[in-house]
């Protein structure tokens, strides 16, 4: 099945949204680069007093509400050690051992960036035993920053505080084959895929059904993307997000999943089912599973007291919460299913 011609828009605003840091708490730079996106494609986004980006990209009648965030895990600043060494506390949730030994950014109140490193607190080999067996925690893994600091004084001199946050480098890969490599796929890989919708419906290469307001959140990761500041007449949400991989599941990074089920009960049987109707009709590569331990900016809505119905798909993401993969057949298949639902 050939290529949808505006995938590879979606991948590159998702390589440029990875680089992008942006931990739940500290997304103003990547809802900067959505604004200034959305708006050169002739659009007017606006910004919720939460943060979330807001843009309606036409079409008439029963708004629909299509989700991504752009939020990321990541962690923050919980104290500074005596040695001048920095105990953190993480943002969303992953097991700990996921960023051992992987490279981040301190960012300071006043605007200064520093590089470090993730480690266990006795990390060598040839100089600690029982290594395997310590359990990974913020006790026994701490963040070394690349400065010349022994001393919480010297660390605090640098301009480190308590609270600055700590973005993890996101190591983002394009393989020859096709995959896509890199943290934060979870859910920059969908964000991008709305930003080519945004595309082709400004260059009229698409004609919606329906109003369609893309909402853009960031705070997700913490459970209340959409929670507030959605637009009044919007009658029903679409999450896209990660699809999950994994044992169990028949989903994989090739593959749109569509999710009628997850960790906060089933989504809505109409919009689910025409999903699915929709994804075979246009012979797309797609999955139905189940999400166990899995909660979505749709869920946030209703939580909230939204009178939506909702639903939820994304392309396949494997290893999700750690150093993620999925591949560009995975957001093509998400990009044509998410056409032929706003046109349908």
């Amino acid at each position: 099945m050939n290529m949808h011609p505006y995938t590879n828009v979606a991948v590159e605003h998702l390589m440029h949204l990875v680089s992008i840091p942006s931990p739940t708490g500290f997304t103003h730079l990547a809802a900067n680069y959505l604004v200034e996106v959305l708006t050169s494609y002739g659009f007017s986004p606006y910004k919720t007093h939460k943060g979330n980006v807001v843009c309606c990209i036409g079409g008439q009648g029963h708004p629909l509400a299509v989700a991504a965030h752009v939020d990321t895990l990541g962690a923050m600043v919980r104290s500074i050690k005596p040695n001048g060494r920095l105990r953190f506390t993480q943002i969303g949730g992953y097991p700990i051992n996921n960023v051992e030994n992987e490279t981040c950014v301190v960012h300071t109140r006043d605007g200064r960036a520093y590089t470090g490193t993730f480690y266990l607190t006795s990390p060598a080999s040839h100089v600690y035993v029982g290594i395997p067996d310590i359990k990974r925690d913020d006790t026994t893994v701490e963040v070394i920053l690349d400065e010349n600091v022994s001393t919480k004084e010297e660390t605090r001199a640098l301009g480190v505080e308590v609270g600055d946050f700590i973005s993890l480098d996101p190591r983002a890969v394009r393989t020859p084959s096709g995959y896509i490599k890199s943290r934060h796929l979870d859910d920059k890989a969908s964000a991008g895929v709305l930003l080519a919708l945004a595309k082709m419906v400004s260059c009229g290469d698409i004609t919606l059904s329906r109003k369609i307001y893309l909402i853009f959140t960031v705070h997700e990761e913490v459970g209340h993307g959409c929670a507030a500041g959605l637009p009044e007449d919007a009658e029903d949400i679409l999450s896209v997000d990660m699809g999950c991989v994994g044992d169990d599941l028949t989903c994989d990074e090739t593959m749109v999943s569509i999710c009628p089920k997850d960790s906060r009960g089933p989504y809505n049987y109409d919009m689910t089912g025409k999903l699915i109707a929709l994804a075979k009709e246009n012979n797309l590569k797609y999955a139905v599973d189940i999400y166990p331990m899995y909660g979505s900016d749709a869920d946030a809505s209703l939580t909230a007291g939204h009178n939506f119905r909702h639903a939820l798909i994304g392309p396949g993401v494997f290893a999700s919460h750690g150093y993620e993969r999925t591949h560009v057949n995975g957001i093509d298949n998400t990009l044509k299913l998410l056409v032929a639902f706003v046109t349908d």
